[in-house]
């Protein structure tokens, strides 16, 4: 039943960019993050979790030139108990207009014994410790109880309601192996509220894992029983199955207000463009029968439910597809279009860009508007995300040609590429186009990844559709996710891993020159 008399707001906690990029391979730079938070201020995301500053000096670079950019909303680090993890947290959110250190230890029997090795009352002082200490940083502290669901309701009391009484302003109660069942975790959180007799002074948060894929049934089940703080991804990225979904959890609040009468101040139309970012970033495609995001939340093929569509779009649809930043592509745009309409279609997309970026996605506009008849608002988003994905890149493709087909045997690649102004050829066979020009690639750079992800799908339909392109490489256990568009799917497929050749020059930390000779 929903609790009466009580603040209706609903903070949305994202960790994308923590808990988000601990899915295997979902690795993003610094400049990808940057991009993810903007996105996600612009959205009114109440919280943002922009990394583990003491898991890297990439993490804590990304938290804290977050923390100098966003100012809209509160910029999170996350910390383990021990003092070196709070002081690195505390020095990479210091620039942010509002920041908070997020503290946790595990509290579940199986994760003492097992994982800390530490006993109940040892656990119980770190807690006390850890948060007393963040407190000299901020005011804004979160504690998080790990494995929440599986400790035993004692002993989480106590830690909670010393947590609070050390300053802890946020008590998160995670789910944090996906075991709990919705009434279950609902009834947690009401046990919670009950017995510690100080939780009135905190935020009650949810942190749900989908490995039985309720993480979303458990979050708004707990939601119902008081909590008040959601922490979610975009299209539930996560290690293992998953977080639960913002989308999903913005969307069942909104479309249900009769069960979850609740505010939440997230902007719902801008739910698209941060799951296509975050897709295009991380590499990881979005299933097409995904709710809200999927391409196919909104389609029907179905022909009685095409019939009730055609009468009333409320028999098979419960939201729009405007609600949530979908909207139908208009053919506005054309090889006759100017400059100055480019950039208003840009504005209208949600882009903001510098005039240099402006330039070049007007010139690759044109290009692709004198090889492809219809021109669609998917086609610019992924022009302009492919002009900003090669800003400052190393490694350029200048010319490809590939011969295959029945009649060449091998397939071969000829190529150019630009490094650093310098043009260098080859010619590369391969057992089909995608191999030579990757082994072609390889050659002419001295790089050795392992491929572990090649992945292409068109942008939108018909057969003159862009390509876009997503490969992963790995070397040395550094992973990295390049992208690639174009009409040609073996152009976007060079402009793929040649983008993640880059990134991995920048993990290498060396300059191109220096790389390639190696």
């Amino acid at each position: 039943m929903n609790v009466k008399n009580a603040n209706n707001e609903i903070k949305i906690f994202d960790t994308t960019l923590r808990d988000g990029e601990q899915s295997p391979g979902a690795s993003m730079n610094l400049s990808e993050k940057i991009r993810i938070a903007e996105v996600l201020e612009d959205m009114g995301v109440d919280i943002i979790e922009a990394g583990f500053p003491i898991a890297s000096d990439g993490d804590f670079e990304a938290v804290n030139e977050i923390a100098k950019l966003v100012k809209g909303s509160i910029i999170c680090g996350l910390a383990r108990s021990s003092r070196g993890d709070i002081d690195r947290c505390a020095e990479a959110v210091k620039p942010a207009a509002r920041g908070r250190i997020h503290t946790f230890i595990s509290t579940s029997p199986l994760h003492m014994k097992y994982k800390l090795q530490m006993q109940p009352e040892d656990v119980h002082k770190a807690v006390i410790d850890s948060v007393t200490y963040a407190r000299n940083f901020t005011d804004d502290v979160e504690w998080s109880c790990e494995d929440g669901s599986r400790t035993e309701h004692d002993f989480m009391c106590q830690t909670i309601e010393s947590a609070i009484n050390a300053g802890a302003t946020t008590i998160n109660i995670p789910d944090t192996v996906g075991y709990a069942m919705p009434s279950e975790y609902a009834a947690l959180i009401e046990m919670v509220r009950n017995r510690v007799p100080n939780i009135d002074k905190a935020v009650i948060s949810v942190h749900c894992h989908n490995d039985l894929g309720l993480a979303v049934a458990n979050s708004l089940a707990a939601v119902q029983s008081g909590a008040r703080q959601v922490e979610c991804t975009i299209n539930g990225l996560g290690e293992r199955a998953g977080n639960a979904a913002m989308e999903e959890i913005i969307m069942g609040l909104l479309t249900r207000p009769d069960h979850l009468p609740y505010n939440v101040n997230v902007r719902s139309e801008l739910i698209t463009k941060a799951s296509k970012l975050v897709s295009t970033v991380t590499g990881f495609a979005v299933q097409p029968n995904k709710a809200i995001v999927g391409a196919n939340a909104f389609a029907h093929e179905s022909g009685i439910h095409q019939d009730g569509m055609l009468k009333n779009s409320q028999t098979y649809e419960i939201m729009t597809p405007e609600s949530v930043g979908l909207t139908e592509s208009k053919l506005v745009m054309g090889k006759h279009s100017g400059r100055h309409a480019f950039r208003e279609k840009l504005i209208e997309l949600g882009y903001d860009l510098g005039d240099n970026s402006i330039q070049e996605a007007f010139k690759r506009f044109k290009q692709l508007a004198d090889l492809k008849k219809d021109v669609y608002d998917e086609d610019i988003i992924a022009i302009v995300d492919d002009t900003v994905v090669r800003t400052n890149d190393t490694i350029n493709l200048d010319k490809l040609e590939v011969l295959c087909g029945t009649e060449h045997k091998p397939p071969k690649a000829l190529m150019t590429l630009n490094v650093d102004g310098e043009k260098i050829s080859t010619e590369m066979s391969g057992d089909g186009p995608v191999d030579a020009i990757f082994k072609g690639i390889k050659y002419l750079t001295g790089f050795k990844p392992h491929l572990q992800l090649y992945q292409v799908h068109a942008v939108t339909q018909g057969t003159d559709a862009q390509a876009e392109v997503t490969v992963r490489l790995e070397e040395n256990g550094k992973t990295v996710n390049g992208q690639g568009a174009d009409t040609d799917t073996m152009v976007a497929s060079a402009k793929a891993y040649i983008n993640a050749l880059n990134k991995l020059l920048i993990k290498r930390g060396r300059s191109a020159p220096s790389a390639l000779s190696a």
